[in-house]
């Protein structure tokens, strides 16, 4: 895809990653509307970047039907997509509804609702970019956040239907599928989500950088840590192998107590 001129909407964009994907895309000639929770933060980065912020909520569907109606508007139709707001939700079995509730509208409902507006005009005009921040979580799993990892690997299932259902037809959907960066996210995940991922952490601005080269090339998995692609080669090829690392993982950072107190 080359994003010179294109309309490209970016969600979650007032920090971190999304922040800097609407930069890369700027920078490289895309006309961007920047949306976030945060009124302020989404004028700031639009302000700095050239671009038209339409704040507001990104998964509910009221929310996405207006953000995109919007866009749409002011872009004069939308060529991509990023789908990068998220939420991060610790817990077991025993978190509690709203958190496991709250995981699944951000982090796959606002896919879905997000899919279910775009496609039509995109299918009638054959072609569609649609990028979605899934995480290596999506890939692999994540200690200690069950809520996390089960959205994050429906999201990545969603986008591989997306793309087997939609692919010929000129719609293009891409997962950006990421470890540890350096985000509000991050920051937020405790002792134990910092041991696990900030040893190999990247900067947002990396994490756009790999974006950009997925978007020239149309590859469905875009990782900007390289190694998560063998990590996913040893889990799909020995998973009872892989899991008994991942539990002596648990063990290590969690103190032999699991995600319970």
């Amino acid at each position: 895809m080359d994003v010179t001129g294109i309309g490209a909407v970016v969600t979650g964009a007032g920090n971190g990653i999304g922040a800097a994907i609407a930069r890369r895309l700027a920078a490289a000639g895309a006309r961007v509307v920047v949306n976030d929770l945060d009124a302020n933060a989404a004028s700031a980065v639009a302000a700095e970047i050239g671009g038209v912020a339409v704040p507001g909520d990104a998964a509910s569907e009221a929310g996405v039907t207006a953000l995109i109606a919007e866009a749409a508007a002011h872009l004069n139709g939308i060529d991509l997509y990023v789908a990068n707001a998220g939420v991060g939700v610790g817990g077991g079995p025993e978190a509690p509804e709203s958190d496991w509730d709250l995981a699944w509208q951000v982090n796959v409902m606002a896919h879905v609702r997000a899919a279910r507006e775009l496609l039509p005009a995109w299918l009638e005009r054959g072609r569609g970019n649609f990028v979605t921040t899934v995480s290596a979580a999506g890939l692999l799993t994540m200690l200690g956040s069950a809520p996390y990892s089960v959205t994050k690997h429906a999201a990545l299932a969603f986008g591989e239907w997306m793309s087997a259902t939609y692919g010929d037809r000129g719609v293009t959907v891409q997962c950006v599928c990421p470890l540890g960066v350096h985000t509000n996210l991050l920051e937020g995940s405790g002792r134990e989500g910092k041991a696990i991922l900030a040893g190999d952490a990247i900067t947002p601005e990396e994490v756009a950088d790999a974006v950009m080269e997925g978007l020239a090339d149309g590859r469905f998995l875009i990782l900007p840590h390289p190694q998560v692609a063998g990590f996913y080669a040893a889990r799909a090829a020995d998973p009872d192998r892989w899991l008994t690392g991942m539990r002596r993982l648990q063990a290590k950072v969690f103190d032999n107590e699991g995600t319970h107190e």
